[in-house]
């Protein structure tokens, strides 16, 4: 990548003058003016000024940075520890994760997550939600995460969700985790209504986090429905309290599996309710494919909650990794190019539309899910952006084009080289 020096470059460059690109679905040939950290002119044909740092991307790709919707550090490269989770269910997933739940210590959990974090980032990710499990009585995990939080705030934005992984309701003492984490400082309450005891339960869990979150003014994200059983219907209720309190933008549903097994009949009366509430939702398509339809013969569920009838409905819809090399996923790279072209494939969404479309799955659908400002690139927002090693985000996802640069208010975070391919015949 041609490098040049107009003069002494601006403090931890942030001043830039980017050139040559394309932007999201936009004409090629742009220039991008970054000054004192913030996006100061984009246009064609601009000209360096003195003490600007001067890249040349001619032909390339430049998208906001991508955004993680959902993952787990805490459980983030643990696969194997104790045992590995042979069923594939998500249920043994469980089971895994509980043991080695107990041999977690602070310094174990931020070394995972710190790694995990890193890797995000060579892969053009700035912005990650990560569900923090809180059926601890320590609540290690979090005091971990939350301090990694802080530490890398210049570099990566985390939010964290407290994650009841065994239940508010059916876990000793769930309520009082579950307000102990609001009161530590999580971003987000989460919720697990499908694995709770009863449907009596799911349906308290479900109220209460709607009032956690109320009382200490926080955004909710809940694993609803993660199950291939039709009669898990958790996401009325939860589009229900939404909707009554009037917080729907606010709040996120995750994975919604059961939605897969919906008949037809009571999901077109459930996307109304959908449309009214406003929440947003995350599909994890990598995992969710691998973990449903495990009780299935054949014909085998696919699994994945339905994508493009709740995006053809207006709805607001987000992918997101889940696990790292986990009890839940034996692999995973944190690559969110891998989930958007699973997600594309498993869901049917591969008119030419679609998939040219399909970035925003990753970046401006994932901003409105994380309630996230002054993102974008736009004059007067913070230079935060990536550089693909592609001409548009067709190639990029179909060749698996490499990040060339991660860079965040015009500070590189990191950078990789041009894939050079040789064909001797």
């Amino acid at each position: 990548m041609p490098h040049t020096q107009a003069s002494a470059m601006g403090e931890k460059g942030a001043n830039l003058l980017i050139t040559g690109v394309r932007i999201e679905d936009g004409p090629a040939g742009v220039d991008i003016r970054i000054t004192d950290g913030k996006f100061a002119e984009i246009g064609a044909g601009l000209a360096p000024r003195e003490g600007e740092e001067v890249r040349d991307y001619t032909g390339k790709l430049v998208l906001p940075p991508y955004i993680e919707s959902h993952v787990h550090l805490d459980t983030a490269l643990t696969s194997g520890q104790p045992r590995y989770n042979e069923s594939g269910t998500l249920f043994e997933g469980i089971e895994v994760w509980s043991e080695r739940k107990q041999t977690l210590t602070y310094e174990d959990v931020k070394d995972r997550a710190g790694r995990a974090l890193r890797q995000q980032a060579q892969f053009g990710i700035q912005y990650v939600r990560s569900h923090v499990d809180v059926t601890d009585p320590d609540l290690t995990a979090l005091r971990a995460l939350i301090d990694l939080r802080e530490e890398l705030k210049d570099s990566m934005t985390l939010q964290l969700v407290a994650f009841p992984q065994e239940g508010i309701e059916s876990f000793p003492n769930g309520r009082d985790l579950m307000r102990r984490a609001a009161e530590m400082g999580v971003d987000a309450i989460g919720a697990i209504p499908h694995f709770e005891f009863t449907r009596e339960y799911s349906v308290s869990s479900l109220n209460f986090a709607v009032e956690l979150a109320q009382e200490y003014g926080l955004l909710m994200d809940v694993h609803c429905d993660e199950i291939d059983d039709e009669a898990s219907r958790g996401l009325e209720t939860l589009a229900t309290r939404a909707l009554e309190a009037g917080i729907g933008p606010r709040v996120t549903a995750s994975h919604t599996t059961a939605m897969h097994s919906y008949n037809n009949a009571y999901f077109l009366r459930l996307v109304r309710l959908l449309k009214m509430s406003g929440i947003n939702f995350v599909s994890n398509p990598l995992v969710n494919t691998h973990l449903q339809g495990r009780v299935d013969t054949y014909p085998k569920r696919r699994g994945v909650t339905r994508v493009k009838e709740l995006t053809e409905a207006g709805i607001n819809v987000s992918f997101g990794q889940d696990d790292i090399e986990d009890p839940w996923n034996p692999m995973g790279t944190g690559n969110l190019r891998d989930v958007v072209l699973n997600g594309l494939y498993v869901t049917q969404m591969m008119a030419r539309s679609e998939i040219t479309g399909s970035y925003n799955f990753i970046t401006h659908n994932a901003a409105r899910t994380l309630n996230l400002s002054d993102y974008g690139i736009e004059v007067g927002n913070t230079a935060n952006f990536i550089v693909l090693d592609a001409e548009d985000w067709f190639h990029a996802l179909s060749f698996g084009s490499p990040v060339l640069a991660n860079f965040r208010a015009g500070r590189v975070l990191t950078e990789s080289e041009a894939v050079v391919r040789t064909v001797n015949f």
